[in-house]
């Protein structure tokens, strides 16, 4: 009875969405991976075959991760963050070079990405740190401490020459804003952003002017601290000091490919040869995808009935351009339905971590909230041409072991906190 009663309150919504996207998704890659001839769906020679294989993974790995006691989680939080750190340590002696990025483990036929792993095992380190400390981020120590436990994996994701991966650490951003992290945290972040695209779409002094333009007229007519010109000066300072710094990283430091997918998002190139070579190269990927999901008009092609998917226009339209087949084959409604599905999982993850009693239940169902919005944001984002192409993946939907793994790792340990809860009262 006592088994009965847990597993009829794992929370079944959040199961299903999981489920209709993961069904969905493996839908989308066979029709953007088969070759005119569907013999079986296990063809480990296609795809959506060794997708098959490894949503049956997915199945016996949800079976473990739910049968572990809750507790495991967070006890042994710390080991599984250090063994995470390790196995990115690992990729710069025995790592597999894969477009550029040494960011994949060999195994047999098949290659395994920690970094996509090393998500959830941060995610439990942050979590285990401010529940531990009952720390509300306020004090500069608390946020400098837990804010190391991000970047020290960002930062070696990053050295692996794994940009798109690196970007998804800035999620954690929104776990602390709920946490306690002060709101001129917010307005930094948001003044940088702004600061970087002035400074990069016209030039270090007209980023200069326009941030002093804005730091003296809140100093003056909101603050109104007149008297005091010392803080504003120095902010100013540190303005031109970090206008000149973004300058110099995109001049010096980018890669040349990372460098003309910022240049073709802001509008950067002047030279037309240039600029028609860029989009030949860089942009062809994103108008494909652009062509695909606007012919595929209010209800889609149909199943197996994309022109443009079966085609093979969009280059390997079955990882991080699958949404581009959402929208060719099932329209607006059913792309529509995949943005409905994401938005309905994530606020059921929000909702339910509001009602955790621990801290630790709470902070860690943030994590997985925030990791899903920002890889759901930034792909349709991308695959729309909304903002720079950056490479990461649709959780749940796009080809790929350790990504449905390390996604599905990342939200059944918060089922699992879940129905703990539910079981204690």
């Amino acid at each position: 009875m006592q088994r009965e009663y847990k597993l009829l309150n794992f929370d079944w919504i959040t199961i299903g969405l999981f489920l209709l996207l993961v069904i969905f998704g493996w839908l989308n890659i066979m029709s953007a991976s088969h070759n005119g001839e569907i013999n079986s769906y296990f063809d480990m020679s296609q795809p959506y075959g060794k997708q098959s294989v490894f949503i049956l993974f997915t199945l016996a790995l949800i079976v473990i991760i739910l049968a572990l006691d809750a507790k495991f989680y967070e006890r042994f939080a710390s080991i599984i963050y250090v063994v995470s750190i390790l196995s990115l340590l690992g990729l710069f002696i025995f790592g597999k070079n894969v477009n550029g990025a040494t960011a994949w483990y060999g195994i047999g036929g098949m290659t395994l990405q920690p970094s996509e792993f090393a998500k959830f095992a941060t995610s439990l380190a942050v979590a285990k740190y401010m529940s531990d400390l009952q720390t509300n981020m306020k004090t500069f120590r608390d946020q400098a401490k837990t804010m190391a436990l991000i970047v020290l994996p960002a930062i070696l994701i990053l050295l692996q020459n794994d940009a798109g991966s690196t970007v998804v650490y800035a999620a954690f951003f929104f776990v602390f804003y709920r946490e306690g992290l002060q709101q001129i945290y917010l307005v930094i972040v948001v003044f940088l952003i702004g600061l970087s695209i002035l400074a990069l779409k016209f030039n270090v002094v007209v980023a200069s002017l326009i941030s002093t333009l804005i730091i003296f007229g809140h100093h003056f007519f909101i603050l109104r601290k007149r008297p005091q010109l010392i803080q504003p000066i120095v902010i100013v300072i540190a303005c031109v000091a970090v206008s000149f710094g973004i300058k110099y990283f995109y001049n010096s430091v980018l890669q040349s490919h990372q460098k003309d997918r910022i240049s073709l998002w802001l509008r950067l190139e002047n030279d037309p040869v240039k600029l028609h070579e860029m989009k030949q190269t860089i942009l062809y990927n994103l108008n494909e995808s652009e062509k695909a999901i606007s012919s595929g008009g209010l209800t889609g092609k149909g199943f197996l009935q994309g022109t443009r998917t079966t085609g093979k226009f969009v280059p390997e339209q079955h990882t991080d351009y699958i949404f581009s087949t959402v929208g060719e084959e099932w329209g607006f409604l059913g792309s529509a339905l995949v943005v409905i599905l994401f938005v309905g999982l994530l606020l059921r993850i929000l909702f339910l971590a509001e009602l955790q009693k621990s801290t630790f239940s709470r902070v860690y169902g943030y994590c997985v909230a925030s990791i899903l919005f920002i890889h759901f944001l930034i792909n349709i984002g991308m695959v729309m041409g909304l903002i720079p192409t950056i490479g990461i993946p649709l959780p749940f939907f796009s080809y790929g072991g350790s990504g449905l793994w390390a996604y599905t790792i990342l939200l059944f340990i918060f089922v699992k906190l879940d129905s703990n809860r539910i079981n204690e009262w």
